[in-house]
This record gives C-alpha cells, sequence and structure tokens, in this order.
C-alpha cells in the first residue's frame, strides 16, 4: 500500500518469518551455527530457547530453506501439544512412511528401520519440534525413547527443540533428567542492542531497495528502536504502522510524531513526556510548600485560613501599572482601567488569574486536551487575533508550535491593552 510512496520494491516489513530478509546478529548465528553442528555431527538433542518475537521460527526456516542439504530428511512439528502416539504418527506422516502400525511399541520398532536404512544411504534423520514448550511432560520424557536409536557410534535420530523460556523451565523438571542428560547442544537467543536494531532496519529497507534516511528520520528510528526493546517482531510491526500512517499523512520520511501515533495506536494510549517546564513547575511547587511549612508565621496563616472572620479587614491595593517588553505600537504600558482580567464564566484549560501587585501577567492558564493557543487566548482576553498570539508566544518561548500544545505545561498570558473598536472582535 505504501510501497510507491517511498519508493520499496516489496513490504519490508512482514510480520510473517521470511528467511529472505534474515541478518543474523551474532546471537542468532550462534543458534543457527548449533543447529547446523547438532545435525551435521549427529548429537542426538539440540535445544534452541529464546523470547517471543526474537527470530526462532524465522532462523529454523533459513535453516531448511537455505543450508538443509540433499542427505536430510526431516519431519517439522508446528504443534507439539500431542499425545506421543499423536506425535508418532506426525513423523510417519512428514517422512511419508506406509503401513503405520496400532501399537506404540511397534511404531518405534518400525522407525528404527526406516531410520537404519536411511543411514546406509548416508542421510540422516532430523525431527525438528517448533514451540517445544507446548509439549506435555510425558510426550518429551517419550522423546527418550527415540533418542536411543542408534548405531554403535552415530544417532540415527537428531531432535531439534526449539521453544520459549518456558521450555528450559520445563526440562529442569525432576521427571524429566533422563531426556536433561541427552542434550548435547544448548543455545539461547538474547534481543538487540540499540546497534543491532538500526542495522536490522537499514538491512530490511536496502533489501526492499531503499535506505533508512529516505524513509524515517533519526528521530523516529530512535523512537522505534527505543519502544521496540530489541524484538525483531515488535520492530517490524511499528515501522509497518509508522510508514501506513505516514502515507495517510503524506508525509515523507516518517517522522517521530507518526511514530508515536503508531505506537499509541498499537498500544492503545499515550506515552507522557515529561517536559523540562513541567519539571520546572513541579519544582517551584515543591520549594514553596517547603518553604511555607519553614515560616515562623505558618501557624498564624494557618489560624487565618480557618477563622477569616476574627482577622481585621484590609483594603485591597489598587493595581499598578503593567510594564512590558517592547514589541510595537499595540504594546505599551497600562493604565489602571485598562488591565484585562480573565472573564469569568467557563473558559478554556484550567486557569489562575494573576491578580498580585505589580505582575507582568494577567493569567496562567494549565493546558488540558483539546486545547489550543487561539482558544486559550479567547478565553483570557475574550478575544484573540494573530498579534494577541504572537505575543503570548514571545512570553513562552518554551512553545515552538502553537497548534501543538503538550498536555500539562503552563502558558502565562501578559497584560495587554484591549481592543479598540477599530479591531475585529470576536464572539
Amino acid at each position: 500500500m505504501y510501497r510507491e510512496f517511498y519508493g520499496l520494491n516489496q513490504a519490508p516489513f512482514g510480520i510473517t518469518p521470511d528467511p529472505e530478509f534474515l541478518r543474523l546478529t551474532p546471537s542468532q548465528e550462534e543458534a543457527l551455527a548449533s543447529i547446523v553442528y547438532g545435525v551435521d555431527q549427529r548429537k542426538g538433542f539440540v535445544v534452541v530457547t529464546g523470547d517471543v518475537g526474537l527470530g526462532k521460527t524465522t532462523i529454523l526456516r533459513f535453516y531448511l530453506d537455505k543450508l538443509a542439504t540433499e542427505r536430510l530428511t526431516t519431519a517439522y512439528v508446528f504443534d507439539p501439544n500431542v499425545t506421543f502416539k499423536a506425535l508418532l504418527g506426525t513423523i510417519y506422516r512428514e517422512l511419508g512412511i506406509a503401513g503405520r502400525p496400532a501399537d506404540v511399541h511397534e511404531m518405534v520398532n518400525r522407525l528404527h528401520e526406516v531410520f537404519i536404512e536411511e543411514y546406509r544411504q548416508g542421510r540422516n534423520v532430523v525431527l525438528i519440534v517448533d514451540e517445544a514448550q507446548n509439549m506435555p511432560v510425558e510426550t518429551l520424557e517419550n522423546l527418550r525413547v527415540l533418542s536411543n536409536l542408534e548405531t554403535s557410534t552415530d544417532k540415527l535420530l537428531q531432535m531439534v527443540l526449539v521453544g520459549q523460556p518456558e521450555l528450559a523451565v520445563k526440562l529442569e523438571r525432576h521427571e524429566l533428567r533422563q531426556l536433561r542428560q541427552r542434550i548435547a547442544v544448548r543455545s539461547t537467543l538474547v534481543p538487540f542492542t540499540e546497534g543491532e536494531s538500526l542495522a536490522y532496519i537499514e538491512h530490511r529497507l536496502s533489501k526492499a531497495g531503499a535506505s533508512s534516511a529516505s524513509v524515517f528520520t533519526r528521530g523516529a528510528l530512535r523512537e522505534i528502536v527505543e519502544h521496540a526493546r530489541g524484538v525483531p517482531r515488535v520492530i517490524n510491526i511499528l515501522c509497518d504502522n509508522a510508514l501506513v500512517n505516514g502515507l495517510g499523512c503524506q508525509k515523507k520520511p516518517v517522522t517521530v510524531r507518526i511514530v508515536r501515533e503508531a505506537i499509541a495506536d498499537l498500544t492503545g494510549h499515550v506515552r507522557v513526556r515529561w517536559l523540562p517546564w513541567v519539571w520546572a513547575s513541579l519544582v517551584a511547587v515543591l520549594a514553596a510548600g517547603a518553604l511555607f511549612l519553614a515560616s515562623p508565621y505558618r501557624e498564624l496563616l494557618l489560624v487565618s485560613a480557618e477563622t477569616p472572620a476574627q482577622l481585621p479587614a484590609v483594603p485591597p491595593e489598587p493595581p499598578r501599572a503593567l510594564p512590558l517588553a517592547a514589541g510595537g505600537e499595540d504594546w505599551v504600558p497600562l493604565t489602571d482601567e485598562e488591565v484585562v482580567a480573565a472573564p469569568p464564566g467557563p473558559a478554556a484549560g484550567e486557569m489562575t488569574v494573576a491578580d498580585a501587585p505589580g505582575a507582568t501577567f494577567v493569567a496562567t492558564v494549565v493546558v488540558q486536551e483539546g486545547d489550543t493557543l487561539f482558544k486559550l487566548a479567547r478565553g483570557v482576553y475574550g478575544f484573540a487575533d494573530e498579534q494577541v498570539l504572537r505575543r503570548v508566544l514571545e512570553t513562552n518561548p518554551g512553545i515552538k508550535d502553537s497548534d501543538t500544545l503538550f498536555v500539562g505545561i503552563t502558558i502565562r498570558f501578559p497584560a495587554i491593552r484591549a481592543l479598540g473598536s477599530g479591531k475585529s472582535q470576536l464572539p
């Protein structure tokens, strides 16, 4: 769907295990080498474990498609949650053995004859069990019976068990100790490092006829790698969804914002990022609280808050003129009558009106979801235009884009001269 837009000759981030896109990390090379060595040297049992999505099945497919020789006879089991007798039936079917006996003992004897004949012809029989953590303990224990099929020098059947970490836990059970002693080769897959993740994305895009720089920004790649945590399946899914979103936005290359939208779509929630001024506001609040607790007037303040009627009334000080920085003919010091206060009633955002004498701004607003700078300015001043927005942005240099406000930040609204009749008024 997005291939033409991004200049790709094929989809690079499919979720099916495609050996054509395999780029081996050191951990995957070790796992593949363990399979090759264990089978070629007729070691009997090989066990490969790794967490979900690390590429175990892809390695198996690569081995069977690219490395298996004509002298290899393979039985592949992808649903091992079966009884031992059903497993034997699968082996018969995979190897094309006719005349299957009804008795388990006779089935094993017949397999022994077949394996010996394969051995005489210089062929090697291998049983590959994918998702082996799902195999019942009793069935696993009976695999030991098949491992006893051997000549005086070589094993007649090689068994490769591939599964999640639960397989390693299951093999530690006491009833499987005899099987555990027969495991000759073990290997464990680990997640990609950051460098391996970036190289993995670049490799797949290169195989599809593009480069990472033409498809993703650096920030987007960092966001993908950080979220995927070294799991190639997650990398594939996230990259694919980000490219779909990028096509919808007609954005090339894919940006950090598009990747974050893809993450939100996949996880069902948006990751909260604490911006520097949010931390600064939090520190200021905590510092003010500490000063209040240490103040010698703390008890008096608490009493006055609880019993305001007992304190003498103090007449409010008249507002002073608010000095402003230079910003054009409309931005001049105000008289007492010209100070704009936040209007009562429902206003955008969570508002606190600055009513302290000498304040240089009339309100601070904590941004809520759905707020825009235009909407907040109109709620504070009762009107908003380009000059108002420009003045607010000058007062809040941390805001880089008036159309994108992060929830939780605080915006200061400076005191400005109320617009006269010559200016347009907003409803």
